[in-house]
Order: C-alpha cells, then sequence, then structure tokens
C-alpha cells in the first residue's frame, strides 16, 4: 500500500537542514536585539509554517542554546 502523504520521519530528515539554518539565523540576532530577542523570535516563529516544522525550528534553537 503506497501513500503520497509523507511520514513524519521522512519529513524531518527532508526539512532538519533547513530547520537548523533557521534556528541558527534567530540565534545570530540575539546579541544584537538583547532583551527584544525573545518576543522578535516569538513574531518570527508565528510567521512559519506549517507548525511541524515551528517545532522543528524551536528544538533547534533549544538544542544549540
Amino acid at each position: 500500500m503506497s501513500t503520497e502523504k509523507t511520514s513524519r520521519a521522512d519529513y524531518h530528515r527532508e526539512h532538519q537542514p533547513r530547520a537548523e539554518a533557521e534556528a541558527r539565523r534567530l540565534l545570530a540576532r540575539k546579541a544584537e536585539l538583547q532583551g527584544r530577542w525573545l518576543s522578535w523570535v516569538a513574531q518570527e516563529l508565528y510567521q512559519l509554517s506549517p507548525p511541524e516544522f515551528v517545532n522543528m525550528v524551536r528544538r533547534e534553537l533549544q538544542r544549540l542554546s
């Protein structure tokens, strides 16, 4: 039985490099934005989609911090 829907593991494998790059981009602005960084990151994450990708970026932010 074949399905066109991508499995969670496949999605993660395919988008992991982009999620890590996005997290690194967000972290790169931390020193510049200082106290405003957290609200800026929240706004940036809000603009991303789909939710699965946003969660991947959040996990990468935690891992890299």
